[in-house]
């Protein structure tokens, strides 16, 4: 499916897109890395993010739209000056955007960006089915993310 066709590069096209790219958007699937819901949350990202109760996690897609807009905030806090220093620059021939970075926070934590950005793109973390950070910085390149605002202490409840 095309969102870019529906939402185009807005927050909404943005948060669809890696729903579909982790899940199809499918918020009841637990992978086999037990991975939960249309974003594939760890159960440890949930617990930062106040969610303690991973079952019923899976049966609210309302609490999963809040659990993703409330991890974007918390990466956005943690990643603030990584945003501020490399947006704009190109590393690998990929592009940096906000929306990059904090997709490919998503996949696979703030410190892997971190490392990413820091080693300019020679540390590339992989996930378990081989995706990785300079994949995620490329694949949502460019989409509006303003909407999220830095939240150190972030929660979805």
């Amino acid at each position: 499916m095309n969102f870019l066709h529906f939402w185009g590069k807005s927050f909404v096209g943005f948060k669809e897109a890696i729903g579909f790219k982790e899940s199809r958007g499918n918020y009841a699937i637990v992978n086999t890395f037990g991975y939960l819901g249309k974003y594939q949350f760890g159960t440890e990202t949930l617990k930062m993010i106040g969610i303690n109760n991973p079952e019923a996690f899976l049966k609210s897609p309302k609490l999963q739209e809040k659990a993703f807009i409330a991890n974007a905030a918390r990466n956005k806090w943690i990643l603030r000056r990584d945003i501020k220093n490399f947006v704009g620059r190109r590393i690998n021939g990929v592009l940096v955007t906000e929306s990059g970075i904090l997709a490919a926070a998503h996949l696979a934590g703030p410190g892997s960006v971190k490392t990413y950005l820091r080693s300019y793109g020679l540390d590339n973390f992989a996930d378990g089915f081989g995706t990785t950070v300079q994949y995620y910085m490329k694949r949502f390149s460019g989409y509006d993310t303003s909407f999220v605002k830095p939240d150190r202490r972030a929660k979805a409840i």
